[in-house]
């Protein structure tokens, strides 16, 4: 056996050892894992070598399982309540503590990291969610509600409202959920119950109702009560509209997933959720572009200010355009689809704004579908307050996907080879493409990588769980990007001299 299948077969024994104490913090306390965002639930131990390989993306070595595993060891140990731990996060905390003082003890260390997640309940009744409507969006939202539930338990899908295609509808709507094209099979069993218009998705009971009048609807007759409503028909968009999911029975809050109109928040997660009063009982989850490029907005602004600029996004094709040539309603959009690159308009830009007041009148935008059926990129043509270097912001963002508390929005990579279909799948709502940034004074352009449907859908949800109370707790905690220290005069960051400590 050669050195490297040594170190291969040295690796698998480490992660193995791993995958018990992994399942026995999900079992025990509620704990969830990660290396970097990248979770550890229901993985192998292929998986588990895998991750570690992938946090060279994030700090430029890979980390070793050798100092993931004594972390763990640590943790089953301890008295946590319900969280989402990050190892490769604790481990680099951990590394730097250790080599300001060798002498310093990882319990120690991890219980003061970990001190909100000390004697946390491991209790939580989950609040009831029902998805109106069961489109792309729809059952991408199904598939993440019913892993988070498996995952954290803080939200539960009850129902789906839909109205019917046909006799055999709930067989159609079951196989369209347990296959996908773009996104693949669903990751677990699927069975139907046609008599009770029911799908049982890894053991989740999802009733189906067929209904054309949302207010017309008894949720209470299905044992449902408190229910958020999510609405990812676009049908309505104004306060009215969603109004009417109000007036169902056992409905108290409706969640549309495109971008609201008139007086209706539209909120995009991590940005400004805290906006969300207690009164708020209808709100947006704005658009997947606005969701993408908002956070690196933002953090741009206040690191440097951004004067003006333009946004083009490059937009993957969706149900709303023809197939084939065909009248539409939408200039252009008549076209068909997957032959063209058709010249559209696009609101995100402008819809920056409602998250980010400061960016008012700052933005234009136009967008071009083409012929890719998921993945998009935001093109970001900036003019800043400040001169900038390439290295420098790229630098910058980097270290706001490792340390910020905006790590679930903004990803960063740094691949000479990737390519669209490469980002199905992120849970991110944006992922910067640090190779391609250009730089020249101060003026900044940077490129986005979004996953339209899957990326934007983990926003919405993180929304659900927002007002369900159900966040998970993410430890440890993150730096904000305001507190990031200045480039040196190489244009890098400086380490941060109290990131061990930072609380």
């Amino acid at each position: 056996m050669n050195s490297h299948q040594q170190d291969w077969t040295h690796r698998l024994n480490l992660a193995q050892e791993m995958l018990p104490l992994i399942s026995r913090l999900h079992r025990e306390h509620n704990v969830v894992t990660s290396i970097f965002g990248r979770l550890l639930i229901g993985v192998t131990d292929i998986d588990i070598v895998k991750a570690h390989r992938y946090a060279r993306r994030i700090v430029d070595r890979e980390l070793p399982l050798e100092t993931t595993l004594p972390i763990l060891r640590e943790l089953v140990e301890m008295d946590l309540g319900s969280a989402s731990l990050d190892l490769g996060a604790l481990a680099t905390l951990w590394a730097a503590t250790e080599a300001e003082n060798p002498d310093a003890d990882l319990r120690e260390f991890l219980g003061s990291e970990l001190a909100q997640a000390l004697g946390a309940s491991t209790d939580r009744e989950p609040r009831d969610v029902v998805l109106y409507g069961f489109g792309r969006i729809g059952r991408l939202l199904a598939r993440i509600l019913i892993a988070r539930e498996a995952t954290y338990g803080g939200v539960r899908l009850r129902a789906v409202v839909v109205r019917s295609k046909g006799e055999d509808d709930i067989v159609k709507r079951a196989s369209l959920l347990r296959r996908d094209s773009i996104h693949g099979p669903f990751d677990g069993t699927i069975h139907v119950d046609e008599d009770a218009k029911v799908i049982y998705a890894n053991g989740t009971a999802i009733q189906f109702i067929y209904a054309d009048d949302p207010a017309a609807i008894d949720y209470t007759a299905y044992g449902i009560t408190d229910a958020i409503i999510v609405d990812n028909t676009g049908r309505w968009r104004d306060r009215e509209g969603l109004g009417q999911h109000l007036a169902a029975a056992g409905a108290t809050q409706a969640l549309l997933t495109a971008p609201g109109k008139g007086d209706v928040k539209n909120i995009v997660y991590g940005i400004n959720q805290s906006d969300i009063e207690d009164s708020d009982t209808i709100l947006s989850a704005a658009s997947c572009t606005t969701n993408a490029i908002t956070p690196v907005l933002k953090v741009l602004n206040d690191r440097y200010g951004i004067r003006n600029g333009h946004v083009e996004t490059v937009h993957s094709y969706t149900n709303d355009q023809n197939l084939a040539d065909n009248i539409h309603k939408g200039p252009r959009r008549g076209r068909a689809a997957a032959l063209n690159m058709v010249l559209t308009e696009t609101g995100a830009a402008k819809a920056v704004a409602k998250a980010v007041p400061e960016m008012e009148g700052k933005l234009t935008g136009n967008a071009i579908r083409v012929p890719t059926p998921d993945v998009s990129m935001a093109v970001l043509n900036l003019s800043l307050d400040t001169e900038v270097s390439r290295d420098e912001v790229n630098e910058f963002l980097r270290r706001v996907a490792l340390h910020s508390s905006l790590r679930q929005q903004i990803d960063y990579i740094n691949s000479p080879d990737v390519v669209s279909t490469d980002f199905v799948g992120s849970t991110h709502a944006g992922v910067v493409d640090g190779l391609a940034t250009i730089a020249n004074g101060t003026h900044l352009v940077l490129y986005v990588w979004y996953d339209n449907e899957f990326g934007y859908s983990n926003q919405v949800v993180r929304i659900v769980e927002h007002l369900a109370g159900a966040r998970p707790t993410v430890l440890p905690e993150r730096i904000d990007p305001a507190d990031l220290p200045a480039p040196n005069e190489n244009g890098r960051l400086r380490a941060f001299p109290s990131i061990a400590t930072k609380a």
